[in-house]
């Protein structure tokens, strides 16, 4: 496969959609379409899980009912199988929580005329150090 020239714009356009569904609790299991049964993977906080089934019970067990976002920044690449990765930089805030800086990064890997979500890396900008 070549490099995909539209790897910007289906960026940009995959993240407004992931966050649509996500930001929105009742549209949130909808996010079980955009990821493979098998061949998904996620890291959340440094938990690392495999499969559409695992990924979404992470998602379903999130118990915060509203997100504020700003995105800061989204960065794409075209990958050599046609795919993209794409890497979010930006900001949460969780029910009442302060805002937190956050980074997620996805690969999409070409299914036929669309894609899935092979690997879904996300982290809170928040730095815990031990003293």
């Amino acid at each position: 496969m070549a490099l995909n020239p539209q790897y910007d714009a289906i960026g940009k356009g995959f993240v407004q959609q992931y966050y649509t569904l996500f930001d929105d609790p009742a549209q949130r299991p909808n996010l079980v379409n955009m990821y493979n049964v098998e061949t998904s993977f996620m890291t959340f906080e440094g938990v690392q899980l495999q499969g559409a089934v695992k990924i979404m019970e992470k998602l379903n067990s999130l118990t915060f009912l509203k997100i504020g976002r700003i995105i800061t920044a989204v960065d794409s690449q075209p990958m050599f199988d046609g795919g993209v990765l794409i890497n979010v930089l930006g900001q949460l805030q969780c029910d009442d929580d302060p805002p937190h800086p956050y980074m997620q990064t996805f690969a999409l890997k070409p299914l036929g005329d669309s894609f899935f979500v092979q690997h879904d890396l996300f982290r809170l900008g928040i730095h815990d150090i031990a003293a």
